[in-house]
């Protein structure tokens, strides 16, 4: 006879941030998952155990939803989860059938869970961008991505916190703050921190998260954790805010491996009408897996351009959180060379800092894309326009957070062609320094800091964005991954970044791979430990 399981369902609700629990009961299979192991397993992992008939999508998604339950809001109350998705098992457990019925999985996530930052819609979910102006916003479409990833045969888990607005530290005035797993008192970065951190304590098996500024790669690092803002054009901003027609933003994957994180990128590519941007996407994903491309011994003769200076204006190169960080990139420098990497050490892009500095948007590009992301589920809505939900009554409702910094960037015509003139001569000039020195990539610090206190992130005057790199999304044709590279001397994570050419995410990923397998310096954070999962029927 089949056991009935009581399983916990959270809602997030009010401006405290707290979940409450409803129960909710389910019919758990016999077999249970006594002896799969949820910490740190990979895609593969959980799939071949469904091919063995040890494992089902049912019981990976409970064990996951214990972890939530055991480290959300209680233990080290790391407050990452916004809200879960109430139809999650249902979901598993229809997975759970087609497989038994017919042997096949539905698609390469097949019984995968995956958490979303709450930037982007999924039906059945609010998209409440961890502000009160949206905690009842509950759009009926699905995104695109969120859609390829449904039809992949992933099982979405719920939504994460992140920057208030799509921008800016993790903190919200719906839920507070998120608590780094490697360091309680410290940030997990924004604005995709409540993804990275999520990934971090293994609330899932994969992520996807969205970068404007340095909205992947930050967090990655600061959580341990692999993540990549594809070039512009492969991934479909189609149901998300900061989507077309504005031009920085993009959703990418956030996983533990290299490996997890081609597997999600293989499903979130493709040509999408509703984001004109992805037409420039087409003819470049290649045949196949972006698996394909990944080889451990890919460092091997590889030229790497590697940059030693500070190239964010706002660093304070003397101090010791700087010095902390420029330490451990250092070693992972001579790791690159230990495995057989040829570094061409302290290259120089001329006029970096000044030409990142005239970064800015289009005249009417925020406002496009707000009415154009609330068109799209026109009568479910709370607004119509930016200047509607940004109204004086509703900004005083609002965090006095740092997303309000890109509100204050320039955006009148002169600002915006300055802007594309500086890209353009920062793009020649990132091209020539690769060209003339035969470099497959470049190479710099995901942060030139590592995690922020909180209590320096988010008090006035909010300097979160401190030592912050986002010459990728000022460029914005261009890829980047983040992959773990170690500790500072405080034991706080650090990352580096590979940077390629247009289009060339094989290149950055095949050296992110092989430098995850020769250093191995992903750990699971102390505060969210393996639970006992003795409750399993054997």
């Amino acid at each position: 006879m089949p056991t009935t399981t009581v399983l916990p369902r959270f809602v997030r609700t009010g401006l405290t941030g707290m979940l409450f629990s409803t129960l909710l009961t389910v019919t758990a299979p016999v077999q249970a998952a006594a002896n799969f192991n949820v910490m740190e397993t990979t895609v593969a992992d959980i799939q071949a155990a469904y091919q063995a008939h040890t494992l089902t999508a049912h019981q990976v998604v409970q064990l996951y939803l214990d972890r939530v339950a055991a480290y959300d809001q209680k233990g080290p109350a790391l407050n990452v989860v916004i809200e879960l998705n109430p139809t999650a098992m249902a979901e598993a457990d229809k997975l759970d059938a087609e497989f038994a019925k017919t042997g096949k999985f539905v698609g390469p996530l097949h019984g995968i869970p995956v958490f979303l930052k709450d930037q982007f819609d999924a039906a059945g979910m609010r998209t409440t961008l961890g502000s009160v102006l949206l905690k009842d916003y509950h759009p009926t479409r699905d995104s695109f991505v969120s859609a390829k990833l449904r039809a992949a045969g992933a099982i979405i888990m719920g939504k994460n916190t992140l920057g208030e607005l799509g921008g800016g530290d993790s903190y919200g005035s719906l839920y507070g703050v998120s608590h780094n797993p490697y360091a309680l008192d410290r940030t997990v970065g924004g604005s995709s921190g409540g993804t990275a951190a999520s990934l971090a304590a293994n609330f899932s098996a994969i992520g996807v998260g969205e970068e404007g500024s340095s909205s992947i790669r930050r967090p990655s690092a600061w959580n341990n954790v692999v993540g990549m803002r594809p070039t512009a054009g492969l991934v479909s901003r189609g149901g998300m805010w900061d989507g077309w027609p504005a031009m920085f933003g993009s959703l990418g994957p956030v996983c533990r491996t290299v490996t997890d994180l081609a597997k999600t990128l293989d499903v979130m590519v493709g040509y999408d009408p509703e984001d004109p941007l992805t037409a420039y996407g087409v003819g470049h994903v290649p045949k196949g897996s972006y698996t394909q491309f990944l080889d451990k011994n890919g460092l091997k003769g590889a030229r790497i351009g590697v940059i030693r200076e500070s190239i964010v204006a706002n660093s304070d190169i003397n101090s010791p959180e700087f010095k902390s960080v420029d330490a451990a990139y250092a070693k992972a420098v001579e790791e690159l060379k230990a495995a057989g990497a040829i570094v061409v050490d302290n290259i120089i892009i001329p006029d970096i800092k000044k030409l990142v500095a005239t970064r800015a948007s289009a005249p009417g590009e925020v406002e496009g894309m707000v009415a154009g992301w609330f068109a799209r589920n026109a009568s479910d809505a709370p607004f119509k326009t930016r200047e509607e939900m940004y109204s004086p009554e509703n900004i005083k409702k609002v965090s006095p957070t740092k997303h309000l910094e890109r509100e204050g960037r320039p955006n009148t015509a002169e600002a915006h062609y300055q802007y594309l003139m500086a890209r353009q001569e920062l793009t020649t000039n990132l091209l020539k320094v690769m060209a003339d020195n035969k470099l497959d990539v470049i190479l710099h610090k995901s942060t030139e800091y590592p995690p922020n206190l909180i209590s320096y992130a988010n008090t006035p005057p909010y300097p979160g964005t401190r030592g912050v790199i986002a010459l990728n999304t000022f460029l914005v044709f261009v890829p980047v991954i983040s992959v773990p590279a170690g500790f500072t001397d405080e034991n706080l994570p650090i990352g580096i970044t590979f940077l390629g050419r247009a289009y060339d995410e094989p290149t950055i990923l095949k050296l992110a791979y092989a430098y995850e397998q020769a250093t191995h310096h992903r750990v699971p954070p102390k505060s969210t430990p393996p639970l006992d999962t003795s409750f399993a029927v054997k």
